[in-house]
Formats: C-alpha cells, structure tokens, sequence
C-alpha cells in the first residue's frame, strides 16, 4: 500500500511563499492568477498486509502531531 499527503497552508494563513510565487507568475506574463499556495506533498510506503483501518487511524496522528502544524495547515490523506 502507498499514502499519499498532501500539506497546504489555511487559506486564512498568510503564504509568503505563495504570494512571491503569484507574484514571480505575473512578471512573467501570468496575471490572471489570483492566488498560488504552496504545500508540501509527502508518499509513504506501507508494509505488505498492513491492515488498512488501523494504518488509516494511525497516519491521521502522526499528520496531526508531527506531520503537520495544525494551527495553520491542512491536510489530505489517501491509501491506496
């Protein structure tokens, strides 16, 4: 099995980064973007016959309390 992560900041979370990717977009031609956040995207690989609710329970956690600060970020967690 594979997780796939994907770590955004809020949307109420001001993005340094983000704002400086739009803003590299629009000098280059970019303009009628709006908004760029910039994340973070991890994949996990998941040892053979893991039972997939538990694996589930247990990335959840380990996104909550390592993975991500949940002050300011979200995440999106998929097994596949």
């Amino acid at each position: 099995m594979k997780a796939k992560i994907h770590i955004t900041p809020k949307k109420a979370v001001l993005d340094p980064q983000g704002k400086a990717v739009q803003n590299a977009l629009a000098q280059l031609g970019h303009g009628n973007i709006t908004a760029v956040h910039v994340g973070k995207y991890l994949e996990l690989e998941l040892a053979p016959g893991a039972e997939r609710d538990a694996t589930l329970v247990s990335l959840h956690e380990a996104c909550r309390r390592f993975l991500t600060n949940p002050v300011i970020e979200d995440y999106q967690l998929s097994v596949e």
